[in-house]
């Protein structure tokens, strides 16, 4: 029946890498910042697990509505080619639809390509045009992502273990951190969820750089999440990840900023951030590699 049972497909091109792309899909942190259609909706992350078996719980909320409530579980995560996952979708506590979600991205090293696939069963009433709407509005709002989007990655030779306990321990971390050449200088630092590093990075020339991290999703050995901003309680350059995938005996490191626009994107890459990130990654496996 039309409007009960319907396949829905989208698909868009991004001015960004496949790469960038992915991460900007999947990674929680990114897709806090293009889950909402519109200005007006706030979504809230109740749970995130990024991984296959594992779930998205969010809360759409509009004023003077009753909020929207969204399980989403991970069927099929197969790197930078094709996720799936189930949605459903509940509203006064009844579950107002069902949906098998097919996710193929495509690309090279400039542009990219993702193409969605919906099939929807809507239950008490007709939720198509409401599907079309959010899928329209979220893959706009995904593509402006990526590409604002930087992403850095490098494999460390050291165990998971050590490269976590590198980052999560409030007296490794100032050790490491920054380019080749700069120091910190912390004022306070507190890497559980909620947490908070206020501290100032001194580069070669003694220029003083005030940063201020928000840390807002630790999951042990997995993943961490956070907001980057100009000095403390300053305005906010970006929402950023950094992910811990074991490979053997080593760790692949994937580190993703979501910049507050375009042109600060171009201006980080302009200066260098992509190298001055992977020296940061080679500054951690050293320490890694001496503990």
């Amino acid at each position: 029946m039309s409007g009960r049972f319907v396949t829905l497909k989208f698909a868009r091109g991004v001015g960004a890498p496949l790469s960038v792309l992915w991460q900007a899909w999947a990674a929680p942190a990114a897709r806090a910042v293009w889950a909402p259609p519109n200005p007006s909706v706030t979504v809230e992350f109740l749970e995130s697990e990024t991984r296959v078996g594992g779930r998205e719980i969010t809360l759409c909320k509009v004023d003077g509505q009753p909020d929207i409530r969204c399980e989403c579980g991970w069927l099929v995560l197969d790197s930078a080619r094709r996720s799936v996952n189930y949605e459903v979708i509940f509203s006064h506590g009844e579950t107002q639809s069902v949906a098998l979600v097919t996710a193929d991205f495509s690309g090279t090293d400039e542009r990219s390509q993702i193409e969605v696939t919906v099939q929807l069963s809507s239950l008490p009433g007709d939720m198509e045009s409401g599907y079309r709407e959010g899928f329209e509005a979220g893959l706009t709002n995904l593509a402006d992502v990526a590409q604002r989007t930087l992403v850095i990655e490098r494999v460390i030779r050291a165990p998971r273990t050590i490269v976590w306990n590198a980052w999560l321990d409030p007296k490794a971390l100032p050790q490491w951190w920054g380019p080749d050449g700069f120091s910190c200088r912390t004022k306070r630092i507190d890497l559980r969820e909620g947490g908070e590093w206020v501290f100032d990075m001194i580069g070669p020339d003694g220029v003083i750089y005030p940063n201020h991290h928000l840390y807002r999703e630790v999951l042990p050995e997995e993943r961490i999440g956070y907001s980057l901003l100009w000095g403390e309680n300053g305005p906010k350059h970006a929402d950023a990840w950094a992910f811990f995938e074991e490979q053997g005996a080593e760790t692949r490191v994937t580190l993703g900023m979501v910049m507050a626009s375009r042109e600060e994107l171009e201006t980080a890459k302009g200066f260098g951030a992509i190298e001055l990130g992977l020296q940061t990654l080679g500054k951690l496996e050293r320490f890694a590699l001496s503990r």
